[in-house]
């Protein structure tokens, strides 16, 4: 079950301003960067980024349906900013909890569990090949 409404709204407009400050700096925190779908705005949205061996994955605490999650799935795709490095990243996927849970270290796993988040997000590397078929 996602978090709250009223608590993502409290954190678009207090917690992140403050974390936009540190996170692409000091890991686990990062920034993804991705353009808005209608507004053709660039976003950089902070979020806990896990590396998974391909790429990363991303603990969606409010669920899948958020407008940033949506415009990383869009073919402009989005970058993630990590230790201060761009990482491009490409094929984005929506995942549950059997597959998601195992790749977070065991602290956050736990700490998911205890949330009720059951939605990721995988991202993989862009390794500078082309990008497979985007499932519709």
């Amino acid at each position: 079950m996602p978090l709250p409404d009223r608590l993502a709204r409290l954190n678009r407009r207090l917690t992140n301003p403050v974390a936009r400050t540190f996170a692409g700096r000091l890991p686990p925190f990062g920034l993804v960067v991705h353009r808005g779908r209608r507004s053709g705005r660039d976003y950089r949205t902070p979020i806990l980024a896990f590396p998974d061996g391909e790429g990363f994955v991303i603990a969606l605490t409010y669920g899948p349906d958020r407008d940033w999650v949506q415009n990383v799935r869009a073919p402009d795709g989005c970058t993630l900013i990590r230790r201060g490095r761009e990482i491009p990243l490409v094929d984005p996927r929506i995942v549950g909890a059997a597959e998601g849970l195992p790749l977070l270290p065991g602290p956050v796993r736990f700490g998911m569990r205890r949330l009720g988040v059951t939605a990721f997000l995988r991202l993989r590397r862009n390794d500078g090949g082309p990008s497979p078929p985007r499932p519709s």
